[in-house]
């Protein structure tokens, strides 16, 4: 029988990851800092070659300041599918994986933008759907909606956007 997914990473990776026990397809990073050693392996792994990140979903835990980011890859040589979480403190940055999937440039900015989350080594970290000087990230459970951006008043009720 061959070796899963998971094992094959927990051959070269064994305390740094684990699956999850109510999601067996969920394989979760211990040690953020190793994460894109970790991102590298899936990639360039002959009997992984997850060549495909479908997506990157930032997500706020509702703790004071945990927050967490779900990666989504498949390998179109073998058609497979991993998702990759890593949950972490908002001071914590997070390493870019920009450099091996370019398709993360877009993806990292977004989860930046919209919750604040820093990733290490990326090469534009800047917002990428919200002006620059737009204050605070609006998918955080704690964010405030301003009243007012540059003078105008910013509508806070959702029948507006109807």
């Amino acid at each position: 029988m061959p070796k899963s997914i998971f094992d094959i990473i927990k051959d070269e990776f064994k305390d740094l990851i684990h699956v999850s026990v109510e999601n067996k397809n969920v394989l979760y990073v211990k040690n953020i800092k190793k994460w894109k050693e970790i991102a590298l392996f899936i990639y360039s792994n002959d009997k992984l070659r997850f060549d495909y990140l479908m997506c990157i979903t930032a997500y706020d835990n509702g703790a004071s300041k945990e927050f967490g980011i779900a990666y989504n890859f498949h390998s179109i040589k073998f058609k497979h599918y991993l998702e990759v979480r890593l949950e972490f403190d908002e001071s914590i940055p997070i390493p870019s994986i920009e450099s091996i999937w370019k398709t993360a440039d877009w993806h990292e900015r977004e989860a930046y933008d919209m919750m604040g989350i820093l990733f290490e080594d990326h090469p534009d970290m800047k917002r990428i759907l919200l002006p620059q000087d737009w204050e605070g990230h609006p998918l955080r459970k704690n964010y405030k909606t301003p009243e007012y951006y540059n003078g105008m008043p910013v509508p806070k009720d959702k029948s507006y956007w109807e």
